[in-house]
């Protein structure tokens, strides 16, 4: 038997960068990773626009908010540190209809609040100054915004934990959580292990390893596929950086946008469909029992009902290339729909609240010996680092 004084569930960013965290803190920890793919960062860590979220739509107050000014700090320099690419280029935020005047007022008096500098409104001339080919009337430029590549980011977070002498174990699912006088016992398909404190990462399924746990949690985290476009070489003049929409009040996505990827081309998405299975990353890629719980919750029948209209919307456009492009010309009328090809896609965890309700913000629970990270969406690759300082803190507090 594997014994430890702190065991990860989860090797995605979070996780990884808890880990990191933990070890920065106390070296000679006896810390391990259990991630049950056959490598780290799999999922949402990867497969993610690459975004350097700066924190203007986030709730003042909030744990996002706070997370993400700090975590940006911290990731740039780690970046910087370790020599990882990054790129602080800036995003525009589009009014591109007058209608849309008071929402983008909104997202600019939330990005003071929350105390980002250079934060500008700027009109129509100087947006196509930025992006010349953007339809606006007004937008908002935000100069903290970049892009970097998490993938690259959680790999090395591994590196760095595992010279730290810590353990990563892929491959292993943590099926079964038996709790005795002084440990947690994790079971696994082929090994079992006993930790001190167990933390909970697991993403997509963090409610029901907190169930495990022996800890309900209110939510349920629900899977939300996010499709791509790319655009074709030829056409990525088109854009320059990262043009992004004002969002819908009616419904809790950012919409489609367009973002340049650290590597090179630029990426139009994504959109937000319900995913059939948890890790569902196309639509035909279906698990009856998961889609079963998902719309026998009550939570997701108020949510549904309460937009069926935009989620309707949303598949629609899943399913017709012409509708995604549709989308797209509202910020960038030129595009054409041969100057797309279908590009990758996601699947967002995004908790919700038994009454319908998305959950708003970072959740972590905690009860003796056990952490439960149960909702870290966007932009919890951003704020990785800051999430696991504050994770960190509640380990070393528990095992002192």
């Amino acid at each position: 038997m594997n014994t430890y004084d702190a065991l990860i569930v989860g090797g995605g960013i979070v996780g990884l960068a808890t880990a990191y965290q933990l070890l920065e803190r106390q070296p000679r920890l006896r810390l391990a990773v259990l991630e049950k793919e056959n490598q780290v960062a799999q999922h949402q860590s990867s497969r993610n626009s690459g975004v350097l979220h700066s924190g203007i739509y986030y709730r003042p107050g909030s744990l996002r908010a706070s997370n993400c000014l700090h975590g940006y700090a911290l990731m740039l320099d780690f970046c910087r540190k370790h020599g990882l690419p990054f790129d602080i280029c800036g995003k525009i935020i589009v009014a591109a209809t007058e209608d849309e005047r008071g929402q983008l007022d909104q997202i600019y008096r939330r990005g003071l609040e929350n105390g980002l500098a250079g934060l500008r409104k700027i009109g129509p001339e100087e947006a196509r100054d930025i992006e010349p080919h953007v339809r606006a009337v007004e937008a908002v430029w935000v100069p903290q915004a970049g892009i970097t590549d998490y993938g690259l980011v959680a790999q090395k977070y591994a590196e760095l934990i595992r010279t730290a002498g810590a353990d990563i174990f892929t491959a292993q699912q943590a099926k079964r959580v038996v709790e005795d006088r002084e440990n947690q016992i994790i079971e696994t398909q082929d090994r079992v292990f006993r930790t001190r404190l167990l933390i909970n990462c697991a993403g997509l399924y963090s409610d029901k390893m907190a169930l495990r746990t022996g800890q309900e949690p209110e939510v349920r985290i629900l899977p939300f596929r996010g499709e791509y476009y790319e655009l074709l070489p030829e056409r990525q003049h088109l854009v320059q950086n990262l043009i992004y929409p004002v969002p819908n009040p009616n419904f809790p996505f950012l919409g489609v946008h367009f973002t340049r990827m650290i590597h090179g081309g630029i990426e139009a998405g994504p959109n937000a469909v319900l995913a059939f299975r948890r890790e569902g990353y196309s639509r035909w890629d279906v698990h009856l029992r998961e889609l079963a719980e998902t719309l026998g919750y009550r939570g997701f029948q108020r949510l549904a009902r309460r937009y069926w209209s935009d989620g309707w919307a949303e598949m629609r456009r899943s399913w017709s290339k012409t509708l995604f492009v549709r989308a797209l010309q509202h910020l960038v009328p030129e595009i054409r729909s041969a100057d797309v090809v279908p590009g990758r896609s996601g699947v967002r965890a995004m908790a919700c609240n038994p009454d319908g309700s998305l959950h708003d913000d970072f959740l972590i629970l905690e009860k003796p010996r056990v952490i439960n990270v149960c909702n870290a969406p966007s932009p919890a690759a951003t704020a990785s680092l800051a999430i696991g300082e504050t994770v960190a803190e509640r380990v070393m507090r528990q095992l002192t």
